[in-house]
C-alpha cells in the first residue's frame, strides 16, 4: 500500500473532531435502540431527518423486498456522481447493530453534511437489506443501487462501502485476519482498514494514499483476491459485481469486534472520539478522489 500508517500517539483531539464525535454518538444511540430488519421505515424516516438537518434533500430509491416496499436513501449531486459513498442501515435479528452498521451510517450522514457546500459528484446512500437473507442477492439494497447505475450508464469511477466502523482496541492480539494476512498485518485493532479485491486495486491504492496524506491515524489496506474470506462482505460486491471500482473501509467486523451481530452490539460500546477522527479524514479523503476523477 502507498504511503505510511500513523504510528505512535494520537494527536489531541481537536474542537471539531470532538463536536463531530458528539453528533456520531447522538446518531448512532437513535438508531440503535433496537434491530433494524422487520421494521426498515422508522431508520429510513431518521436518517431522511437528519440529512435535512444538514439541509440536504434525499430521495427514496424504494423497491420490492419480501412482498413490502422497502427503500433506499439517497443524496445525490446536482450533476452525474462520479463516486457513490453508501452504508447499509439494517440488522440481523436480535442485534440493535450500534457498530453493524449505525456506526457507518452515522459517518455517512456526517460526511454527506461536511461535503455539502462543496457540490462534489459524490453520492452518498443509506441501503436497505445487506444483512441475511438478502446478502449477496438481488434484493440487496446495494444491488439495486448498483444495477440502475449500470443500467443508466452513469460515469461512476467508483464506489466506497462505509461497513462498522466504531470498534478500536489496543490490546496485543485483539485483531484476527483470515490466512495469509494474519502473516502480513499488525496484531492490535486499532487501525481503520480499506478493503478490496484485486479488481479494485488501483481505487483502494488511491483512496489510501488519501487517507494517509490527511490523518494521522493507523491504517491498513489491502487488494485481495475475492475469494479470501471477509474481502466481498459488504455492499461494495454489488457494485463490483456491476463492474465499477469498489471497496470498502472497515473495522474489520468479526475479525476484531467480539459483539458483532450479537444483542451486546450496543451504542455505549463504541469509541465515537477515533470514528470522529476517521470520519474527517474520510471527508479529505473524498475531497480528493472528486478531484482526480474529475
Amino acid at each position: 500500500m502507498p504511503g505510511k500508517s500513523h504510528a505512535g500517539p494520537l494527536p489531541p483531539l481537536s474542537d471539531e473532531e470532538r463536536a463531530l464525535a458528539e453528533r456520531l454518538r447522538r446518531h448512532v444511540f437513535t438508531l440503535a435502540k433496537s434491530e433494524r430488519n422487520t421494521d426498515l421505515e422508522t431508520p429510513a424516516r431518521y436518517i431522511e431527518g437528519a440529512f435535512a438537518a444538514h439541509g440536504l434533500t434525499s430521495k427514496l430509491q424504494t423497491f420490492e423486498s419480501g412482498g413490502r416496499n422497502v427503500n433506499n436513501v439517497e443524496v445525490s449531486p446536482p450533476d452525474p456522481a462520479a463516486i457513490v459513498v453508501g452504508a447499509h442501515y439494517d440488522t440481523v435479528p436480535g442485534s440493535p447493530g450500534a457498530d453493524d452498521n449505525a456506526s457507518a451510517v452515522a459517518a455517512l450522514i456526517e460526511l454527506a453534511g461536511l461535503l455539502r457546500k462543496e457540490r462534489l459528484p459524490i453520492r452518498f446512500v443509506a441501503f436497505a437489506n445487506e444483512e441475511l437473507p438478502y446478502h449477496m442477492g438481488p434484493e440487496m439494497g446495494s444491488w439495486v443501487s448498483a444495477r440502475r447505475s449500470r443500467e443508466q450508464a452513469e460515469p461512476l469511477r467508483g464506489m466506497i462501502s462505509l461497513e462498522m466502523l466504531g470498534c478500536y482496541r489496543d490490546e496485543p492480539g485483539s485483531q484476527r485476519y483470515p490466512p495469509p494476512l494474519n502473516l502480513i498485518y499488525p496484531n492490535r485493532g486499532n487501525f481503520i482498514a480499506f478493503v478490496g479485491d484485486v479488481g479494485a486495486r488501483a481505487l483502494v491504492h488511491q483512496a489510501i494514499a488519501s487517507f494517509r496524506r490527511n490523518a494521522r491515524f493507523p491504517s491498513e489496506g489491502v487488494a485481495a483476491p475475492a475469494f479470501v474470506p471477509g474481502i466481498m462482505r459488504s455492499d461494495h460486491a454489488s457494485f463490483r459485481d456491476q463492474g465499477f471500482p469498489a471497496f470498502m473501509v472497515t473495522d474489520t467486523a468479526y475479525n476484531r469486534n467480539p459483539r458483532y451481530h450479537k444483542a451486546s452490539d450496543t451504542a455505549d460500546t463504541l469509541d465515537y472520539e477515533r470514528m470522529a477522527r476517521v470520519t474527517l479524514a474520510l471527508a479529505a479523503v473524498l475531497r480528493d478522489l472528486a478531484a482526480e476523477n474529475r
